[in-house]
């Protein structure tokens, strides 16, 4: 269906993703940026971020499943796709047929890309091989790097096109957390100098995320794979004040959530609202509902610590516990300030001189913006607020 009765949306400002793009470019020269999309692309949509993405200065993508890589290619996107864990035997065949660049860390993943490539069709495969310095989740150990390394050297159809990691604490602020990211740089670095001594020098190295890219200049390397950052939203303040101190910029956010009041209401004081009835009203208030809820990725805890929304640019609080489709907002006492049916309610963006942002959503609910960002449901349409026009 392609009607939209219920007023709740998300804004995508598709010029804010290709200037985001172009700072962390600029940023992290003469380093190509990937522009990380999975997950469809964090929840604001895959293929438009991705075109602005590329628009902005990017020259890679990268995606978490063969499936993902595939809607892409068939949306008719033809930059390199990253996948960044090994490809299930299943969708190997798929992978390769789609030019998705497969990531690699066992001997059987290795196996199962040579028989996917035995008919021909696809040339020399360049796969990317991961090691594993410290975030123990996919990749190989080290010592099995130049092992992999000649395996793959010694299969006419496959390339070794790069050595990469992933950093497990780049956004930590304290010394034990800066110390193990300096400690994961120096194991990638021995990785790769065994992987020259075997003779098989790796063409490209990528270890930076975002918040690698924007603290660590070491960290850059070839190639850095920013996801967080490209939508707008710092790792942390302390990355966002350095990366405006060094290239005069800042990150814009890409996404606003957006609904409409629905109903309007007065009531008395001490009436309680909502499932639970968990607080009562201080005064004769007007109240609000608001047609989103927790199906949609408003968290249900968010009543619980405070959370708020901006209604004709002031913040409003909820007055009740989130539901699964609407919400109940205090609009203060009667007659101290006017709220009608149609009136815009922001949940995540700017109302007049106020904002509300992903992180404030996540600091408030003790979890972090990419999960606040990724949790916003399909329920929500993304409408694209304006389109890249040239390369920033």
């Amino acid at each position: 269906m392609t009607e939209r009765w219920r007023p709740a949306w998300a804004e995508i400002d598709l010029a804010a993703v290709a200037h985001n793009a172009g700072v962390l470019a600029r940023l992290a020269a003469p380093a190509a940026l990937c522009a990380v999309v999975k997950a469809d692309g964090y929840g604001h949509g895959a293929q438009a971020v991705s075109e602005a993405a590329l628009e902005g200065g990017a020259s890679w993508l990268a995606v978490a499943l063969v499936e993902e890589g595939v809607m892409l290619r068939e949306a008719g996107i033809d930059a390199p796709i990253l996948l960044l864990s090994e490809p299930p035997v299943e969708g190997m065949a798929e992978a390769l047929a789609r030019r998705l660049v497969p990531t690699v860390y066992t001997r059987h993943g290795l196996k199962s890309i040579s028989r996917a490539a035995a008919d021909g069709r696809f040339g020399s495969v360049a796969v990317h091989l991961k090691v594993d310095t410290g975030m123990h989740r996919v990749g190989c150990d080290a010592a099995e790097v130049p092992v992999l390394g000649h395996a793959i050297a010694g299969d006419e159809r496959l390339l070794l096109g790069a050595l990469w990691t992933h950093l497990a604490v780049a956004d930590g602020g304290d010394r034990a957390d800066r110390a193990f990211t300096t400690l994961q740089l120096e194991r990638f670095d021995t990785a790769r100098a065994a992987l020259v001594a075997a003779g098989y020098p790796p063409p490209m190295t990528h270890v930076a995320n975002s918040a690698g890219t924007i603290g660590m200049a070491a960290a850059r390397q070839d190639m850095v794979r920013c996801g967080i950052a490209l939508y707008g939203v710092a790792p942390t303040p302390e990355l966002a004040g350095r990366l405006e101190a060094e290239t005069g910029d800042r990150l814009r956010p890409v996404l606003s959530l957006r609904s409409r009041v629905s109903f309007v209401r007065d009531l008395d004081a001490g009436e309680r609202l909502s499932y639970g009835r968990r607080r009562p009203l201080e005064e004769r208030s007007t109240v609000a509902t608001v047609p989103i809820g927790y199906a949609d990725g408003v968290p249900r805890r968010l009543f619980d610590h405070g959370g708020e929304v901006l209604i004709r640019g002031l913040r409003r609080p909820l007055a009740g516990v989130v539901t699964m489709d609407q919400i109940i907002v205090d609009c203060g006492p009667v007659g101290s300030a006017p709220v009608e049916e149609g009136d815009e309610v922001v949940l995540i963006g700017r109302q007049g001189q106020e904002e509300i942002t992903a992180t404030e959503w996540a600091d408030r609910t003790g979890t972090i913006s990419y999960e606040v960002l990724c949790a916003i449901g399909p329920r929500v349409p993304r409408l694209g607020r304006s389109a890249p026009t040239s390369r920033a």
